[in-house]
């Protein structure tokens, strides 16, 4: 691998990052950084795991969400761990698929009937929190070395900070809109019905609460029809 050309890419690459407007934007760039930086990387994916539900992020092609899906109906393979690990191993690197693989004998076996020679992931993480795992796949076997790894490595760190910032980002601003929101609805409430700005709220608060209907939902509601039906 030429190293020097490497960080060059992986330097535009970082900057490309934090140029992203949204959050799917920042984990398509990512697993496509995976296919384009990382030697032997045919596809790549972010495995999240909601409690026990999978969810496939940014799959750079199909191949991965069949892998994903297929460890999701087994509830084993190496995404799998590498995304529910905590304070365990952070990384795994699956050299040849045709060989016995003791942690994942269901696994293994069907994902080589969907093409996959080897595999190698990343737990995606910073001090704050664990997000997910960054999945690299080749259909060749061999296809990852320890030069592969390195490079995973780097991408996996600078993936995991952007991920967090973007989605930290797109947090805030449903925050601020929330606010703005409920904040519109209250005022129509206040001047429909003369209350105070404690009452419209309570009228808010009670109205979500009788009907189970988030206060946000409510509150566009309220602004999309001029007051409570």
């Amino acid at each position: 691998m030429d190293w020097g050309r490497f960080a060059q890419d992986m330097a535009a690459m970082a900057r490309e990052l934090l140029a992203q407007e949204s959050v799917d934007s920042t984990l398509g760039r990512i697993t496509g950084s995976a296919v384009e930086l990382v030697e032997g990387c045919d596809a790549s994916g972010i495995l999240v795991l909601h409690d026990s539900t999978v969810q496939s992020l940014a799959p750079s092609e199909q191949l991965v969400i069949d892998s994903d899906a297929l460890q999701a109906r087994l509830n084993e393979g190496p995404c799998f761990d590498a995304a529910r690990t905590r304070g365990g191993e952070r990384v795994f690197r699956i050299h040849d698929l045709t060989e016995f693989q003791p942690r994942w004998p269901s696994f293994v076996p069907q994902a080589q009937k969907l093409g996959i020679g080897s595999m190698m992931g990343f737990l995606l993480y910073t001090e704050e929190e664990e997000l997910g795992a960054l999945n690299f796949y080749s259909r060749r076997s061999g296809a990852f070395t320890q030069a592969s790894e390195l490079a995973g490595w780097l991408l996996a760190s600078h993936a995991a900070v952007a991920f967090s910032s973007a989605r930290s980002h797109a947090q805030l601003e449903n925050a601020i809109a929330t606010r703005h929101v409920i904040g519109e609805a209250m005022g129509i409430l206040m001047g429909s019905h003369h209350l105070t700005e404690d009452q419209a709220f309570d009228v808010l608060r009670r109205y979500s609460q009788e009907n189970n209907v988030k206060l946000r939902e409510v509150a566009r509601q309220i602004c999309e029809r001029g007051g409570l039906e």
